[in-house]
């Protein structure tokens, strides 16, 4: 296997709405590069990428995919994503290390959901990118309309490089207006005849020509004195400027083609090897304190772990992109966050599931190791000269929770195991054991990423999952100030317990003023584990309790507020005032004291007219304007109060506020409801007072079942 200096490599991320066919042109473009000697197709089964089983059944991508191939000298390495929501943990990683991005549209549908949440997270990330028009030969291909909305949505800056001279089944040939050249295909595709552009198109053509170099020389001062000076730019010049425009994303070429007909994806691959930047070139990255950190060849090894997969048989499959230098195979390396050596095994590139083995991988390329013994995904690995750690990747919150447990007896160990690893794999997937809930609650980026889980459980590790509603985390507090006494007194031979505590109940909120008829002699303020605060103060005069005990009555007060008197919940929120008691000279003890405490608290917080709250999240949804008023009334029936409207293009934007209890299963309910065209974020806004009927619900499920325990 060949292996490439830096400025011969090309990290291509193809990214789109599942359904425009970024599988199928990554087939075409292994052929047409000689790579392969047949294409697959994802209707057979046979793709080169998709080569899970779970792909083969959903007939679409799940798992972002490698591959490379040479164009010309030029390696190009292409790594195919899932164009789901659900997936797009498999999106960000890829884009970690990818140099710049191919949008593949639907030449029917356009702009969908899934490119404009893309869109953002490229944005976001600095990567430069360029647009292609797929399916230009369906029957309801609109490639001027698709155009418009791109320009719409992401601005003026997408700039046509070329346009079909017909559209839909009697689509055959290219008008390129970078080149100003003709691309007639014969049938089946391939190598297209290149010719005059026909008379017909000319004046279209130089128009878009025009614009085009325009667009090229006004992001360039030297350029656009050129062109002022010549009233042209030959091709080399505008080469030149596209590049330094497209990495500054100043400009989004759009190109067109028929992946499925093989008509047009070689232009695209030249375009990829003489105008996109090579990873010495490409925006650089950044270390993990923020500093750019660019490819180096003459640095010594340094890479960076994005991707694990566990095969059958080999063991877990680790892929790298490597930052500076040569890896090779047997070099130790540290883990930079772990400080562990781990000595590299056999590399390999890939090709889908296939893998090839190479000797080394140099700055700059994508390779993968197998059974590395201490490297997560986010891990830098680095030799023991350096000091670098390079910034992890973000990821999106998750949209959909779901509780698991065995159905076996004994395997509730192993399923956390199981869960672990493939959180290791997928960080996008968030594994918590909550005590709180008594619950193992898996968030995701919706149910099919979950479902994907259940299924890695089911076959991967043989085990017997069920999923399940998971509960919501209430919390308890008060809103009214109450008294509350408790004396316990214990006798049973010999020594007994007595402890006997006055406390004082009130809300609390920040600034508030201080407790009245009180002498406080100290106050702890508590931040809790689970949000809000505790305010314990001292206000005993005259020693009628011991300031020794002070410690026990404050850890019976926090007991209770960690199994909250209302619903067992935990409370919140809460200043609390021990300002009278009494004690005993012998009986009285730190357990009479905690035990005093906790009863009084109980009883003073049921009488505190006591409040549940729930978990409120901030929800943004991003739907096609037509299936706007079934997402508005389907908020308002899950209690969502509507706190925004916004506009981008064809998209509506609604933010609403809506109790996490309202959400189980919303991002599949949101599928269905608008045919897969909408998406939504949500993120933690606050806790919220329950409505009455709810809490008397859930106190009177409560009672229920402490009698049935």
């Amino acid at each position: 296997m060949n292996v490439y200096k830096p400025n011969k490599i090309r990290n291509i991320a193809l990214l789109g709405h599942s359904g425009s066919g970024k599988t199928t042109l990554a087939e075409t473009m292994l052929f047409e590069s000689g790579t392969t000697k047949r294409r697959g197709s994802v209707e057979e089964g046979n793709t080169v990428s998709d080569y899970h089983p779970i792909e083969k059944e959903k007939q679409k991508s799940v798992f972002s995919s490698f591959m490379h191939l040479d164009w010309r000298g030029t390696k190009i390495n292409l790594i195919d994503t899932p164009g789901t929501a659900d997936y797009v943990g498999e999106v960000v990683n890829a884009l970690k290390v990818a140099d710049a991005a191919v949008f593949v549209l639907d030449a029917e549908h356009g702009v969908e959901v899934g490119t404009e949440v893309l869109w953002n997270i490229v944005a976001d990330m600095n990567k430069p990118a360029f647009f292609i028009v797929n399916k230009i030969d369906h029957p309801n291909s609109n490639y001027q309309a698709v155009l418009d909305l791109c320009k719409e949505r992401f601005g003026r800056e997408v700039v046509p490089v070329q346009y079909p001279y017909e559209e839909g089944e009697s689509f055959n040939t290219i008008i390129d207006v970078l080149k100003m050249q003709m691309y007639e295909f014969a049938e089946g595709g391939g190598k297209p005849d290149k010719l005059p552009i026909a008379d017909s198109q000319k004046s279209q053509a130089d128009l878009q020509h025009n614009d085009l170099v325009e667009s090229i020389a006004e992001n360039d001062e030297s350029l656009m004195d050129l062109y002022f000076e010549k009233g042209h730019l030959d091709e080399d010049e505008m080469v030149e400027g596209l590049k330094k425009s497209i990495m500054n994303r100043q400009i989004f070429p759009m190109f067109c083609l028929s992946a499925e007909q093989n008509m047009g994806s070689g232009r695209v691959m030249g375009f990829i090897d003489n105008v996109l930047p090579n990873p010495l070139e490409a925006n650089p990255d950044t270390d993990d304190s923020g500093n750019e950190l660019t490819i180096d060849t003459e640095q010594k090894p340094l890479a960076f772990l994005f991707k694990t997969i566990s095969e059958e048989h080999v063991g877990d499959l680790t892929f790298f992109k490597v930052y500076g230098g040569t890896l090779k195979a047997g070099t130790d390396m540290i883990n930079h966050s772990k400080g562990s050596t781990n000595r590299l095994g056999n590399l390999f590139l890939t090709q889908g599931g296939k893998r090839v083995d190479i000797q080394e991988v140099q700055a700059g390329d994508i390779g993968a190791v197998v059974k590395l013994k201490d490297g997560n995904v986010g891990d830098t690995l680095r030799d023991k000269s350096l000091d670098i750690g390079i910034s992890k990747v973000n990821y999106p919150e998750p949209t959909e929770r779901m509780a698991v447990r065995s159905k076996e007896k004994g395997e509730e160990e192993k399923i956390g195991s199981a869960l672990n690893q493939i959180q290791r794999e997928d960080p996008s997937l968030h594994v918590e054991n909550s005590m709180e809930l008594n619950q193992i609650i898996l968030s995701g980026q919706g149910e099919e990423h979950l479902n994907v889980v259940k299924n890695m459980l089911e076959n991967r590790f043989k085990l017997n999952p069920e999923f399940y509603e998971p509960g919501i985390p209430y919390r308890e507090t008060i809103t009214k100030p109450v008294k509350a006494q408790y004396r316990h007194k214990k006798q049973s031979g010999g020594a007994g317990q007595y402890g006997e505590v006055y406390l004082y109940l009130e809300p609390y909120e920040e600034g508030m003023p201080p407790t009245p008829d009180v002498s406080v002699r100290d106050t702890q303020e508590i931040d809790l584990e689970w949000g809000g605060k505790l305010i314990f103060q001292n206000c005993i005069v005259g020693g009628v309790i011991d300031a020794r005990f002070m410690p026990a009555i404050l850890k019976g007060v926090m007991e209770k507020m960690e199994n909250g008197p209302l619903s067992g919940c935990r409370a919140r929120d809460v200043r609390v005032s021990v300002y009278d008691g009494s004690m005993h000279t012998v009986d009285s003890n730190e357990a009479a004291f905690k035990t005093a405490s906790l009863m009084a608290f109980k009883k003073g917080f049921l009488e505190a007219k006591p409040q549940l709250l729930e978990p409120v999240y901030e929800v943004e949804v991003t739907v096609p304007a037509e299936f706007m008023g079934d997402v508005m009334s389907d908020l308002s029936t899950r209690r969502g109060q509507v706190q925004g409207m916004d506009s981008e293009g064809t998209f509506q934007k609604v933010k609403a506020l809506v109790p996490l209890a309202e959400l189980y299963r919303y991002a599949t309910h949101l599928r269905s409801m608008t045919q897969g065209r909408a998406t939504h974020t949500r993120t933690f806004h606050e806790y919220g007072p329950v409505p009455h009927e709810i809490q008397e619900r859930i106190m009177k499920e409560t009672a229920e079942m402490e009698e049935s325990a």
